[in-house]
């Protein structure tokens, strides 16, 4: 009896050292050696579970981290198999497989794959140790900003730095020092789980003060913190000031590259810089090639890298101001891959496809200056129906009314479940259900990859999506659909003064269009023009940049409403009044319609009165 015990002391010494040996000669990068220790714990002790898994992490370290493949496969045959035979699988013994799958998804940006596959062990996180506390808390914190929820992240924060004994407050301080706080972490640990604390911070607009450490992520981080406060020059210094550090430091990588150009560009974009911007946006694509272009022999870090989606958007943004529609639906057409419920994105292609049109339009009319056809309204032309299929991905009017469909249609789901949380509700939260309170914690991040929205951001998208859905469906003669939307335009709360005329102006026409000229006249009273703020047409890029411009605009329009009810003398007036260069031309050629009309009813009333010989 003792002789046996004696041996299996021995057995379980000698495969502890083996343990050790293994994790020893992992950590140091040598794999070959560490895969061949594990076979001989195998041979000790048996092949299980843990064994094979160590075994299939180590053969992909060996393999350069590319064949992720082979990785998640063997993780998800082990919860299978041992599932199988009613034995319990590794994943319930341990944190680390799980947390191994959605590493692979967060790389491969798959993040609510990836939050689904970590979710089991966040709700019992209170059970691990420290190290592994943190380092399952800095995988989900990463996952909860990539996916835009930054109150749940600053929730889940709380939550993890109570389990480590950290006050949330203490760590946002400058003084503050993780190691020194939690000695049992590993200094990478430390590094990242402060670096990620500031983030949710920083993203929550909460004021912390960003500590300079030279390293270019916290840099980064800081420039971050002062494009959120609005101090677009301070955070173009740091940005460039990252760029030259780094080449001075020997750090050259097309990741850092792509951030700062990318980051350039949006500030840029917000101060309205759009050529400047769009340089910066090549220039971060062309940076992010590089990574992107070889992502099947990449190792699977260099994965989540790639953020070609993110910036084709900013792009196409910056291409709309600068009035080239046809590269800006281009570039929305990439990220529309990823990001197919994002009701903004469907907007902003629709927004390129009626901008081609409008420029094609314009372009027609200065040739058809001189014809005898000749146009009445203002913002009406003669539309032949293209050939070009709504469901073929070009920049036409068919192809922007199907994304004006899906715009509403996602832009009216979300809404439905938006969520609006009062100061009031958060404080009456008990202190002791904190644990819970993160996974209550609801961000709208119906837009991504943009940022929560509030109620009022979707009031405007979805004004602005019922007057483009009106002047397509007009330009298309769906005058019924053109009607329905001006109307729901006129419903909305707090509607602009400018949304407010273009819905007036579109019922108008499609009423004029059903022939109810009667239901046409109240939506084309100028009266309601005196009334609009100046300020919602000095700020939109239209055409329309004036409160003048709007009122003659409107007055030529109820001209063509009079006109057409054969009220030429008030219409005469009316014209007369309209001295605006954006409708010079339309009333030049209502005036001759008018001319045209008056002669052939006096030529009709003279052939009528002419005595006749019987």
């Amino acid at each position: 009896m003792e002789s046996s015990e004696s041996a299996q002391d021995t057995g379980s010494r000698e495969a502890q050292d083996l343990i050790t040996k293994a994790s020893d000669e992992f950590d140091i990068g040598n794999y070959d050696e560490c895969s061949n220790v594990l076979q001989q714990l195998e041979k000790l002790k048996g092949r299980d579970c843990k064994s094979h898994h160590n075994q299939a992490v180590a053969k992909f370290y060996k393999g350069k981290c590319k064949d992720y493949w082979g990785l998640l496969k063997t993780l998800e045959e082990l919860d299978v198999n041992e599932s199988s035979r009613n034995i319990p699988t590794i994943s319930a013994l341990s944190p680390v497989p799980l947390y191994n799958k959605a590493v692979i998804y967060y790389h491969r940006h798959m993040y609510q794959t990836a939050m689904d596959t970590i979710s089991p062990i966040t709700e019992k996180i209170e059970t691990y140790d420290a190290n592994a506390i943190a380092m399952i808390g800095i995988l989900m914190l990463r996952l909860l900003l990539a996916t835009n929820q930054p109150q749940k992240a600053y929730r889940f924060l709380e939550t993890i730095l109570g389990h480590l004994g950290i006050n949330i407050a203490t760590l946002a301080t400058d003084e503050c020092n993780v190691q020194e706080t939690v000695p049992r972490l590993e200094e990478k640990t430390n590094k990242h789980l402060k670096l990620l604390s500031l983030l949710t911070h920083v993203v929550n607009r909460k004021i912390v003060v960003v500590p300079e450490d030279g390293s270019p992520e916290f840099a980064a981080l800081k420039a971050h913190q002062y494009y959120i406060m609005k101090d677009f020059q301070m955070a173009a210094k740091q940005l460039k000031k990252i760029n030259v550090d780094s080449y001075m430091g020997g750090i050259y990588n097309h990741e850092l590259n792509t951030l700062i150009a990318n980051n350039m560009g949006v500030i840029h974009l917000r101060v309205r810089h759009y050529a400047i911007a769009t340089n910066f946006f090549q220039n971060a694509i062309n940076f992010d090639k590089h990574i992107a272009s070889n992502l099947r022999n990449a190792e699977l870090h260099d994965m989540s890298s790639a953020k070609s989606c993110e910036i084709l958007y900013n792009l196409g943004i910056a291409m709309l101001h600068l009035r080239r529609p046809k590269e800006a639906f281009q570039c929305f057409l990439m990220p529309l891959k990823t990001y197919h419920s994002n009701p903004r994105l469907w907007f902003r292609i629709a927004e390129a496809c009626i901008m081609e049109y409008e420029m094609k339009r314009s372009n027609d009319e200065k040739l058809k200056a001189n014809s005898a056809t000749r146009s009445l309204f203002s913002n009406r032309i003669d539309y032949s129906e293209s050939s070009q299929s709504a469901a073929v991905p070009e920049p036409t009017m068919p192809f922007a009314a199907l994304s004006l469909r899906n715009a509403l249609t996602f832009t009216r789901f979300y809404m439905s479940q938006l969520h609006t949380s009062s100061s009031s509700d958060e404080s009456a939260e008990g202190i002791e259900n904190q644990e819970s309170n993160w996974q209550r914690t609801r961000d709208n991040n119906f837009c991504n990859p943009s940022g929560p929205v509030t109620k009022e951001s979707f009031d405007t998208m979805l004004s602005s999506i019922y007057a483009a859905h009106s002047y397509v469906c007009l330009r298309l003669g769906d005058y019924v659909t053109a009607l329905e939307m001006a109307e729901e335009l006129l419903k909305m709360e707090n509607l602009s003064d400018a949304h407010k005329m273009l819905a007036h102006m579109y019922a108008g026409e499609a009423f004029i269009m059903m022939d109810n000229l009667s239901e046409a006249r109240p939506h084309l009273e100028p009266t309601f023009v005196s009334n609009l703020n100046t300020f919602d047409f000095e700020t939109k890029d239209w055409q329309v940049k004036s409160l003048d411009a709007a009122q003659n605009v409107v007055r030529y329009n109820l001209a063509v409403a009079m006109t057409l009810q054969g009220d030429l003398e008030m219409a005469r007036s009316l014209l007369n009044t309209c001295t605006h260069p954006i409708v010079a031309q339309k009333v030049f050629n209502l005036k001759k319609t008018q001319g045209a009309i008056m002669a052939a009813a006096l030529q009709k009333q003279q052939q009528t009165t002419t005595p006749r010989i019987t």
